[in-house]
Formats: structure tokens, sequence, C-alpha cells
């Protein structure tokens, strides 16, 4: 049949490859040959089947016309053969073949064929059927170009989504704030593929300063006004505080051709160093429902390929501000556990502040023992041989726990009674009773007086009165020598040898007659402890003139110290206070009784349940351990838990050292005199010789030089004398 072979050409397939396969070279040349005259120029002819299958596996074709009747391989084993690996979208396959029969027909479309032609050819219909295959083929490559693209992009979206998830956990991760700047500096400019990036941050006078950028030179010193301070009104013709002030992205194309905003500064500094900014993003710091707390701008995006530069596209300012967020709401964590740990630091040194100021007595002690103890740790931790070598606070956290640790170390001292704490003198309560006492001598007094007077009145000649005023006369000697001699047992500045003490026995059994009753004008809880009547005895009653009465009994409540919880091991006296007079005038050493020891040593005990059972975070779970055994020792003797050698850390032990330190030179204390600097240093030595303290940290705090730094810092200059370390270092000789 004579074709038109001018109409039967299909421009959209030209360059597509055809494979003809036909045992019959006459059939190839002319299959060949029509469907280059309809205009496939690409065509490829074979007579035997093997050689259709190399080119197969050598060359992608886009359709193969197929002869059944073959040696070597039939049509159909061929198609079956090829559609292992090759489906009909990516290998359509049109059997040609003289045999016109149903049964060749359907066999060869099961095996794979997707359509079939008969000999002799109709090119018109050849033509078509080929075209229609070939249509069928573009469309599934397109499919396929289309499906590859959508997953390329998806696969892009989503690392960069991942990248943004990764971003967002390593910058909620970090606690260092430039870090995370940097960080988010550094992602966002490899994120946009742009050459430098800049931070400014809002400080406190609300200004935008500039503080960070990926430019490894000098940050200059520019600080933007986000208000303008004569108007009040935004200084929205700057970039930077436009997006701040606005909480929006600005997307700059090309910088020499904005006309929104003031670029004067930008092209300035390109002026002075001979750069060119073109494309420029600036993406606010801010959180969702926050502040904002600075910008990010990015500053020539390239194009990756060719390197030239290129706008921001919309789809990564959308990432950037997600990554921007992350950094906003990391930052504003930051700042509140900055903010959180500023105000606890306050909080504890107000504490600690007001614990000192209760008592004059203890001088500024709570203040200047952290001091010391953070110079000790600082040297142990740059310390770089012996025992010490090993130890280091690996973070900030490690060195605010310890900080407030040293800083609560005497917060138990709350509890402590001032007058028990300013206990100067021995019969002192919260009034000195010596004042009592010397009213007792001077009633003894006016009675020996009254005595001589009536004697004297009653003598019938001078010789009886001159025996009356001498008696008179060594009565008074001696109730002034007794009383000065209380009185100076009072103060306790000295030991109390046996002789004292008989002395003291001896003379509370003066006795002295009371006239009026001693129940009137007593607090209830007062008369309860002489037995709640107020019924008055028969007056005049005679008196020791020292006493230990059942009233002077003062019962002790809660016994906390026994809670088995918190492993303490002290010795608890029965009473509360025993005040009776002879009982502490015969305090052998100082000025305190056992009971009033135990309640000045118990600020140890409350300050540790107080701390212990106070919800600190993870950071600060070791608090309760550096503030609660600055009075251990490595003997197992300490107060109050007496711990062992091997249950005392490293900042434990420094506390040690720094509390007795401070506590021997501290000269701001009224009722002691301050030590020398080398006395101190002696008694410390001591100290490390019997092995109460830290041998190593010691001789560290002599080594280091830690001990004229305090001396010269906290010391009056009158107690600071040479000392020759040499002599305290080394080794304890057993």
């Amino acid at each position: 049949m004579a074709t038109d072979e001018k109409n039967l050409k299909f421009a959209e397939h030209v360059n597509c490859h055809i494979l003809v396969c036909d045992d019959s070279a006459a059939d190839v040349a002319y299959l060949s040959l029509r469907l280059k005259s309809i205009g496939y120029i690409h065509v490829t002819g074979v007579t035997d089947p093997r050689e259709a299958l190399a080119l197969l596996e050598r060359t992608a074709f886009d359709l193969l016309l197929l002869d059944l009747n073959m040696p070597h391989i039939s049509g159909t084993e061929m198609i079956q053969r090829l559609r292992q690996t090759l489906s009909p979208a990516d290998l359509p396959i049109l059997v040609v073949t003289g045999t016109d029969v149903g049964s060749t027909r359907n066999i060869a479309l099961q095996s794979g064929a997707n359509d079939y032609l008969s000999k002799p050819i109709d090119v018109a219909e050849m033509a078509l059927r080929v075209r229609n295959l070939l249509s069928i083929r573009s469309i599934h490559a397109a499919n396929q170009l289309a499906n590859r693209n959508l997953e390329q992009m998806v696969a892009a979206r989503t690392a960069k989504l991942d990248t943004l998830i990764e971003n967002g956990l390593l910058m909620s991760a970090t606690r260092d704030v430039n870090q995370l700047f940097r960080h988010a500096l550094f992602e966002g400019k490899r994120l946009l593929h742009c050459d430098a990036a800049s931070l400014y941050l809002v400080t406190k006078d609300k200004t935008l300063r500039f503080a960070m950028r990926t430019r490894d030179d000098t940050i200059p010193t520019l600080e933007i006004p986000l208000r303008d301070p004569q108007t009040g009104r935004a200084n929205d013709h700057y970039i930077s505080v436009y997006a701040a002030t606005h909480r929006q992205s600005v997307v700059i194309d090309d910088v020499y051709l904005e006309t929104r905003f003031d670029v004067s500064g930008t092209k300035a500094f390109d002026m002075h160093t001979h750069y060119r900014t073109v494309s420029m993003l600036t993406v606010p710091l801010a959180s969702r429902g926050g502040e904002v707390s600075g910008v990010l701008q990015f500053i020539n995006r390239t194009d990756p390929a060719s390197g030239a530069i290129i706008p921001f596209p919309k789809d990564l300012v959308g990432l950037v501000e997600v990554l921007a967020a992350h950094a906003a709401v990391t930052y504003e964590n930051l700042q509140l556990i900055e903010e959180r740990k500023a105000f606890m630091e306050s909080l504890i040194q107000t504490i600690a502040t007001a614990i000192d100021a209760k008592s004059p007595f203890t001088g500024r002690h709570s203040e200047r023992v952290p001091k010391l103890a953070m110079m000790l740790a600082e040297a142990a931790c740059a310390s770089q041989q012996g025992a010490l070598a090993e130890f280091n606070f690996k973070s900030e956290d490690e060195w605010h726990e310890f900080r407030v640790g040293a800083w609560l170390h005497d917060c138990g001292k709350i509890t402590t009674p001032d007058h028990v704490i300013d206990k100067s003198t021995k019969l002192e309560t919260i009034y000195n009773r010596i004042h009592e006492v010397r009213t007792r001598f001077e009633v003894l007094l006016r009675d020996a007086q009254i005595e001589c007077l009536q004697a004297c009145a009653a003598a019938n000649d001078q010789g009886a009165i001159d025996a009356a005023q001498a008696a008179f006369a060594a009565r008074k000697a001696q109730l002034m020598d007794d009383f000065a001699f209380i009185a100076q047992c009072n103060i306790g500045s000295e030991a109390m040898s046996d002789a004292q003490l008989a002395r003291i026995r001896q003379l509370a059994q003066t006795r002295w007659l009371r006239y009026f009753d001693d129940t009137l004008g007593l607090a209830q809880e007062e008369l309860a402890r002489r037995g709640g009547s107020a019924v008055p005895d028969s007056q005049p009653v005679w008196e020791d003139l020292l006493q230990d009465c059942t009233h002077h009994l003062i019962a002790r409540g809660d016994v906390r110290a026994l809670d088995p919880a918190f492993g303490f091991k002290v010795e608890v006296p029965e009473h509360l206070y025993n005040q009776g007079e002879v009982y502490n005038l015969s305090v052998r050493r100082g000025t305190l009784t056992a009971e009033e020891r135990y309640k000045i040593n118990e600020h140890m005990i409350y300050g540790i349940m107080m701390l212990e059972r106070m919800p600190f975070p993870e950071s600060l779970k070791r608090v309760p351990e550096y503030a609660g055994t600055h009075h251990e020792t490595l003997t197992g003797t300490g107060y109050p838990r007496r711990l062992s050698a091997a249950q005392l850390s490293i900042p434990a032990r420094i506390m040690v050292i720094a509390d007795i330190f401070e506590a021997l030179t501290a000269a701001d204390r009224p009722y002691t005199t301050p030590r020398k600097f080398s006395e101190a240093i002696g008694i410390l030595h001591s100290l490390k010789t019997k092995g109460h303290i830290d041998a190593d940290i010691f001789d560290l705090f002599l080594t280091s030089g830690v001990h004229t730094q305090y001396a010269e810092k906290f010391l009056h200059p009158e107690q600071v004398d040479v000392v020759d370390i040499n002599a305290y270092l080394g080794p304890v000789v057993p």
C-alpha cells in the first residue's frame, strides 16, 4: 500500500534509539529504511538475537522490533529473558512476524511483548504503533524523572529538616552562649551557602550590639539604638533594627539597588575592605511569644556550581528562621539558667552575710571561707603532679556547685541562739549574771557592815569597837578578794586548776539572806521549771552564794541528731542548757558548757538536715557534702558523722583547711586576739602531723602561695610575719 511517509513523521521521537532484530537481513534493512524514512534517525539492525541481547546489555534502547521465528534463540525466549530485567515501560517490544495466528500473537503478548505487527508491513500502521509505544515509553521516562526529582527534593528537604533537628538538639545541649551563637552562625552560613554571617545582640540599654561574625577579624565596636533617643521612634531605616523590632526577616537581592533601608554603613564597609555586598538576609532571633534577643545577618549567597552571587531563596529563609528560633530559645534558656544561678548565689551570699551580721563574734567568717576555699580549689585544679594531679572541676557547673557549698557551709548557724554564739563569759545567758553575783556580795558586805555597826553600838569600850571594825575590814577585804576571784573565773581566759574549782565550790556555800519572793515576775516557762507553783516560801530565806538549782536545767526537746537517717554520730547532752552558776563557773577551759558547745556544733547538724532535704538539681547534688563536712577529720574523729578519710573528697578536705585557717587568723572577732600568720600555719601543721587534715592540700596551700595571697587580702599587716614553708612541707613522720 502506497503511503505518504511525510505525514507519518513524529518529531517528538526522532532522537529515540530503536533496535531491529530479524533473522532476515532483507527484513532488517527494510524495517530500518522505513523507520528512518519517517524520521527515526537512530536505528540499529541485527540478524542474530544473541547480538541483540549483547547490544541491549551495553546500550539503552527506547524500542525493540523483534521477529519471533529466529535461530539460536526464539523471539519468545528472548522476550522472557529481557523481561527479567526490563519492564514493558522500560523497553517496549513490538513483535514483527509473518505468522499471523491468534495463538502466536497471544504467546508473544503473554511473554511480555507490548504490541504485535504482522508482515507484510503496513508502514502507516507500523508508524502509529511505534509512535504509541515510544509515547508510552516517554511518559514512563518522564514520570520516572519526575519521581526522581521529587525524591531528590524530598531528600534535600528532609536533609535540611534533619539538619535543623540536629542543630536544635546540639544547640539545646550547649551551655556556652558563645558556642551557641557560633554554631548558629556557621550552620546558617553552610545551609544558605553564603559568604559571611554576623550576629547582633539586643543589650539591656535597648541597642543592637555587633557581637560576632564568621570572619576572623576584629569585631567593630558598633551599637545601634533600637529607638531614636529624641523621638522614641524605632530606627526602622536600619535593616537589623527593622528585623528586630518587627520580628520579620528582611531579604535583599542587591544591596546597591536597595531603597527601603539605609545601607550606607554596608557601602562604607565595602569601600574600606574592597568587598562587594550583593545579596543579604537578616533574620530576627526570636522565640514564639518571646522577646527578640538579636538578629542574624547573612551576606552573599553563592551558586554551588558557578560560584556566582545569587539572591537568597524563599524556601531557605523559612529554614533559617527555624534555626534562629532554636538559637533564640536556647539563648533564653541559658539566660534563665544564668539568672537563676546569679539569683541563687546572691540569695546564698545574703544569707551568709546575715549570719555573719547576726553576731559580731563570727566576723566575716561565712564570706572569707568560700573565698579561701575557691583559691585552694583553683590551685588544686592547676596542680600537675602528686596526689592532686588528677583532680579537676571539669565544668562551670562543678565550680558553681563547690562555690554554693562553700557559701552555705555555716548556714546552720541561723538556728544557733545569739547568746550562745556571743557567750564571752561563763555566767552569761542573754546577759552576764556576774551582776547578780556581785549584788549578793554587796548584800554580804552590807550585812557585815550592819553587823559591825551593831557591834560598835553595843560595845562598852574602845577595844570592842576597834575589834568590830577590824573584823569588818577583814571581812570586806575577803569579800572583795572572793568576788575578784569569781569575776576572773567568769572571764574564762585561763584554764581552771583543781584548787580553783575547789575554791568555787567552797565559796558557793557562803550563805546570804534573801527577804523577797523569788517567784514574782516570772514567765510561765521559768515558773514551770520551778515546779509550776507561785506559792511563796517563808521569808527571809538563807541561800547559797552560788547555786546549781533544778530550775537552771532546761529540758531538751526533739533530739534530731538521733535520727538514724542522717547518720550522725554525736553525744547529745541530757539537757538543752544547764545554767547552774557553780556548773558554769567550773568550766575548765573557755566559757562554754558541754551543752552550749553542743548547741554551737549543732549548727552542722541543722545545716546538713536543711541542705539534704532541699531538692537540689543534679548539678548541685554535692552541695550538702561540701557544706557539711568541714568539721570532719581524716582520722574519723570529726563532727558530726565521724567520716573516714575514704569518705572525704578533695573538695571536702579543702573546706576543712579553709574553715580552720580562717578561724585561726580572723582579726575581727572581739573575744580573741588575732593570731600571727606563722602561728596559724604552725597550728595547721600540727593538725597535719596528727593526720586530721590532708597533708597534700596543706603542702599545696603553702607551695602555691595561696597562704600569702590570702594574708595580703584579709589579714592585718601586723599579723603577717615571715614564714619558712620548708619547715612544714613533706610527708608526715610517724
